[in-house]
Parts: C-alpha cells; structure tokens; sequence
C-alpha cells in the first residue's frame, strides 16, 4: 500500500506539470521568472491554435486567449530585430510578442547584445494609464525560441513601429 501512496504523490505533481502543456501541444518559448512562476507560450502540433500560459507549477493562473481556436494566431503580435557583426558591430537579436487581454497589453521579450554579453528575458505588463510591470525571466531556464514564430499565422510587425 505504502508503494502506491508513493507513486500516486510523485505523480501529482506530474499531473500539475501537464496543465502546461497537453499531449496534442509543444512549447514555443518558455521560461522560469525569478519569482518562482512560469510563462509557457504553446501550441498545437497542428497549428490549429496557439496559447500563453502562465502561473505556479501547481496551477496556471492565465490562459491567453481562453478559446483554443485557429483565430488565436491573430491575436498576437510577432516581431524581431537581428544584427550580426558582434562587439565591434553592436551586434544584438531582440524577439518580441505582444497580445491584449482585458486592458492590459502583455510584452513578452528575449534580447542579446554582444557589446557587454548582456541577456534578458521576461514579460512587460502595461494597464490602461501606462503603467508597466516587469517579470523578469531566469535567462538559463528558456526553452524554446520566439524565432519559430516567424512561419506562423501570428500577426507580424516591422520592428520599431
């Protein structure tokens, strides 16, 4: 009895894990904030919709857009902004997806710039009178990359506009 009591209560958390991500989903971009959350952004292996998530490893406190639909790819935003040439260029890859819900414009964000190394990543929450909120990312926990946006449905957008 004790073996299955240990079984079932190592495999909660499992069962927690997968409200991330479904057995029909693979992750896009993802990452670990430094205040102990998680923003996974996913989508079907059909591409027959696309969704961000993001809370506790217990539970997902939001869901963006709540319907799993193929107009979900119109609700967000993609854009990226690439420049070779390293230190002596000012090299820098900069990739940003954005999306509205309830008022709030959501900013997901991955930058590099080779001048001093630097690396970031997290989400930019601003409310109706423009004030932000930054969550930062844990740089070292990204999985996935933004970059795979680029041949999807999403809305693009010249960097800078």
């Amino acid at each position: 009895m004790r073996k299955y009591m240990l079984f079932f209560s190592l495999m909660i958390p499992m069962f927690f894990w997968a409200q991330y991500l479904l057995p029909n989903e693979e992750t896009i971009f993802s990452f670990e904030t430094k205040n102990g959350k998680i923003m996974s952004l996913v989508k079907d292996k059909k591409n027959e919709y696309i969704q961000y998530r993001f809370g506790n490893k217990n539970h997902v406190e939001m869901e963006f857009p709540a319907a799993r639909t193929k107009e979900s790819w119109k609700q967000f935003t993609y854009s990226s902004y690439h420049r070779g040439g390293g230190k002596q260029n000012a090299g820098m890859d900069l990739n940003y997806l954005s999306f509205t819900n309830n008022g709030y414009k959501y900013l997901l964000f991955r930058s590099h710039y080779a001048e001093d190394e630097s690396l970031s990543t997290g989400v930019t929450v601003t409310d109706s009178k423009g004030k932000e909120t930054d969550i930062a990312g844990i740089y070292k926990t990204i999985k996935g990359c933004m970059c795979n946006l680029e041949e999807t449905e999403v809305n693009k957008e010249d960097f800078g506009s």
